[in-house]
């Protein structure tokens, strides 16, 4: 039973793993801002239409009340709302102030006398400002004289007939509200110092920092997290490889990830198939290295035999026959090496060779015309029934194929009896090339048609000459087949006493 895979082993990649982790602090921190900005403008927005609406309300509870008890109610509107109400009169001087009954309401403080905590909750503020590209404000100043020309607000409401509000900093950054209003005999102005707006929007900002720091530890977990799912992999991999590479083990088991389905899970795969397939193929190397060794051997030793008869053997006859066994066993020795030459560059030829479009019908044509030109043959017949042109059509390498080809006709010739028939054929089923060679041969045994590809393997007939064939030509011709993705078998025939069929198979293709 697989195991389920996760949304973020299953459909990501690594490229989107790390832009996730890496982008998780930055849109956090970018919506945190953006919060902060908007609560805070918000906020102001707020305390800037309450302070409107009790300049407003002071207004008109000034202008219904008796002159005698306007200070009275002067005094309760700037108790009620923590704010120094001033009146100014029809020419813009100060008739009215709530601070000469109430005393101050608020205080602007000095930043000079604070701890250094305030220092470094302004250089945030500051910061912060600086980040969100805030309009600066003004500084809040009062003025030497008090009249209505030191408030721009309060002219404005004089000569617009509205209330206006404005907002300015105090000397520590703390806000300080105005909201002037026109009144029926000048003008009525209200400030505020609200120091509880700044604890408001630098509570938000703590909270939003301890978030932050959350995301940050989060990101930090993720990226430990990410380093884990792409550097112990890599390194089981990096150590197999290593393994591999110094070769002291036979068997080298590479971690092939099948739950990955990203790169490090292609990475895995493909170096275990390279392994698999370089452990193959020096196993094959090896064999033939071995068979390559026992093979000439033989040749060798008859030929070493006969040289030193020579040397001995003074009878003119005898010596012919020396003579003549030293020949052959050079003849075979020539071919046997070129076979061996043959079969060990077959597999790195194919690798590079470029394939292109081959009428096997055209190609196997020319081989049979090849074989009855050169009459090689001997007694044995070759019928070949050629299919429609372009109907059997396959990509591969020309020169290739018609090796392999070549080879199970050179086999079905050598094992035909006297006047025997090979029949050739060549037809499109469905998706694939099929190519039939059918010979009235003794046929191979069942528990033998596996080995007969097997390279020097000698079970020949008993009238070939000695030497003429190596023992490669089948074995070569499964590897060239096989190298273009094709198979090779051979069977009983089924329409004959006896007699071998050998089958190819390669996949079909189309001209362009």
């Amino acid at each position: 039973m697989s195991k389920p895979r996760s949304l973020w082993f299953g459909h990501w990649t690594l490229a989107h793993r790390i832009l996730a982790v890496n982008l998780l602090t930055i849109v956090l921190l970018a919506c945190g801002v953006l919060y902060l900005d908007a609560f805070r403008n918000q906020l102001s927005e707020e305390r800037l239409g309450l302070i409107r609406r009790e300049a407003n309300m002071s207004a008109g509870a000034l202008a219904v009340s008796p002159r005698e008890a306007r200070p009275k109610v002067l005094e309760s509107l700037a108790r009620s709302s923590d704010s120094r109400i001033r009146v100014f009169g029809p020419d813009g001087r100060l008739v009215a102030d709530s601070w000469q009954t109430t005393g101050p309401t608020y205080e602007l403080r000095d930043p000079n006398t604070q701890k250094w905590t305030k220092d470094a909750a302004r250089a945030m503020d500051r910061g912060f400002n600086i980040l969100v590209g805030a309009t600066p404000l003004d500084d809040f100043i009062e003025p030497e004289k008090d009249s209505l020309q030191a408030w721009p607000e309060a002219l404005q409401a004089k000569a617009s007939k509205t209330a206006v509000t404005q907002a300015r900093n105090a000397p520590d950054l703390t806000p300080v509200f105005s909201a002037a209003t026109p009144a029926a005999d000048g003008v009525v102005l209200l400030t505020t110092n609200d120091r509880d707006f700044t604890r408001t929007v630098r509570s938000q900002r703590r909270s939003l920092f301890v978030a932050m720091a959350l995301a940050v530890l989060l990101s930090v977990l993720l990226s430990l997290f990410l380093a884990r799912t792409i550097v112990r992999p890599l390194r089981r991999i990096a150590l197999a490889a290593h393994r591999v590479r110094l070769g002291r083990a036979r068997e080298v088991k590479v971690p092939r990830l099948p739950s990955r389905t990203d790169e490090i899970g292609l990475l895995a795969r493909s170096i275990s198939d390279m392994s698999q397939s370089l452990r193959h193929r020096m196993d094959n190397i090896e064999h033939f290295a071995a068979d390559v060794t026992h093979e000439l051997k033989n040749p060798l030793a008859s030929l070493r035999s006969a040289v030193e008869g020579l040397e001995r053997v003074q009878d003119p006859e005898l010596r012919t026959k020396l003579l003549a066994v030293a020949r052959n066993d050079v003849v075979r020795l020539d071919r046997l090496i070129g076979d061996i030459s043959e079969a060990a560059r077959t597999d790195a030829e194919l690798a590079r060779a470029r394939f292109e479009p081959v009428d096997l019908g055209s190609l196997i044509e020319q081989i049979v015309g090849a074989w009855e030109h050169r009459r090689e043959t001997g007694d044995a017949r070759l019928a070949f029934a050629r299919p429609r042109k372009d109907t059997a059509v396959i990509l591969g390498d020309p020169g290739r194929l018609a090796r392999a080809i070549d080879n199970i006709i050179d086999n079905a010739i050598s094992f035909s009896p006297s006047g025997g028939l090979v029949e050739i054929a060549a037809a499109r089923v469905g998706e694939e090339v099929r190519i039939r060679i059918d010979d009235e041969g003794p046929g191979v045994p069942e528990e033998a048609r596996e080995a007969i590809f097997n390279r020097f393997h000698s079970v020949r007939p008993e009238s070939e000459d000695f030497g003429r064939h190596s023992g490669l030509g089948l074995a070569i011709a499964r590897a060239i087949v096989e190298g273009h993705d094709g198979e090779i078998d051979v069977q009983d025939r089924d329409d004959a006493p006896s007699g071998a069929r050998f089958t190819i198979r390669l996949p079909a293709t189309e001209l362009a």
